[in-house]
């Protein structure tokens, strides 16, 4: 089964940015739909942001305008740049298969922590 494997994270000072990173093995890593996610504490891990294999994106309303999905086909990798960040991005950032389209997931990883705090 496919692996995933998140870094990039660390903490911040509001108003900074943090680029992220998700490492894939196992997949034909060009032709899955690929997701971020965030689990913040005490609450449910979210979608973030998707991105098609051929490039297409979609955001929460939370981060749109502010984070900027990626991928690296050839290097069976994708980025999150987070920009503006506030206190309510404080979190820990998953990558995985995006869960809104029919494939089947990938194990999770730990995730990265990202903390915005002054």
């Amino acid at each position: 089964q496919g692996q995933v494997v998140e870094s990039g994270g660390g903490l911040v000072q509001p108003g900074g940015s943090l680029r992220l990173s998700c490492a894939a093995s196992g997949i034909i890593f060009s032709i899955y739909p690929m997701a971020w996610y965030r689990q913040a504490p005490g609450k449910q891990r979210e979608l973030v942001a998707t991105i098609t294999g051929a490039g297409s994106t979609n955001y929460a309303d939370s981060v749109k305008g502010r984070f900027t999905i990626s991928r690296d086909n050839a290097k069976n990798t994708m980025y999150l740049q987070m920009n503006s960040l506030n206190p309510e991005d404080t979190a820990v950032y998953y990558c995985n298969v995006d869960s809104t389209k029919p494939y089947p997931g990938l194990t999770w990883g730990r995730g990265t922590q990202v903390t915005v705090s002054s």
